[in-house]
């Protein structure tokens, strides 16, 4: 049976995004090299002590230095104490001794490896060169801080507002809009997938 010649055939309308993709993917972008300045200028200040205070004009500022860092951990691991009478220490099991007998213990390796950790993964973030590989790394990198600051009585929000931004980085390929990954993939097409 054939319809009527006044009845057309409809096609169901084309639904139309509410996001404009290249701004979302300039923000993803703008995100991903955020993250790598913050790593990457850490990462400096470990290999130079002095790059590790910021004083320009009124504004004061420090950034994580090997001491810094070896000192941030073995506080936060074994005397910070969250409120009279509490034990003095991380109450997470295992971190203690993971921190003490492997970290601190071998503090003279393991501070290279932070610090080159840093450089390379700021630099990677920065420049969008396998940034979900890069952004997983440091994911990794801030969930073992997260652990060691767990019974801390921090702000609730403290760690998450610094992993979950690199969860999304490691999903979404934000080095495809002001990096190398959009490049590589424009070479060699089969590349479009993780960590690219």
């Amino acid at each position: 049976m054939t319809p009527p010649s006044d009845i057309q055939p409809t096609t169901p309308p084309v639904k139309e995004s509410m996001i404009d993709g290249d701004l979302f993917a300039k923000g993803m972008a703008a995100l991903r090299i955020f993250f790598g300045v913050i790593l990457l200028l850490n990462g400096l200040a470990k290999v130079d002590s002095s790059l590790g205070r910021v004083d320009i004009g009124w504004y004061h500022a420090n950034l994580i230095t090997q001491n810094g860092a070896r000192g941030i951990l073995n506080f936060e691991v074994n005397d910070r104490q969250v409120r009279k009478g509490a034990p003095k220490g991380t109450q997470v099991p295992g971190v203690s001794w993971v921190t003490n007998k492997v970290i601190l213990e071998h503090w003279d390796i393991f501070r290279w490896f932070v610090t080159l950790t840093e450089l390379i993964v700021g630099a990677l973030l920065i420049i969008g060169l396998t940034t979900r590989l890069a952004a997983m790394i440091d994911l990794f990198y801030q969930l073992s801080l997260a652990a060691v600051y767990f019974s801390s009585n921090r702000w609730m929000f403290e760690q998450p507002h610094e992993y979950v931004p690199l969860i999304i980085l490691a999903l979404v390929p934000a080095g495809r809009m002001w990096g190398l990954d959009r490049a590589i993939i424009r070479r060699k097409p089969s590349l479009m997938r993780w960590p690219f």
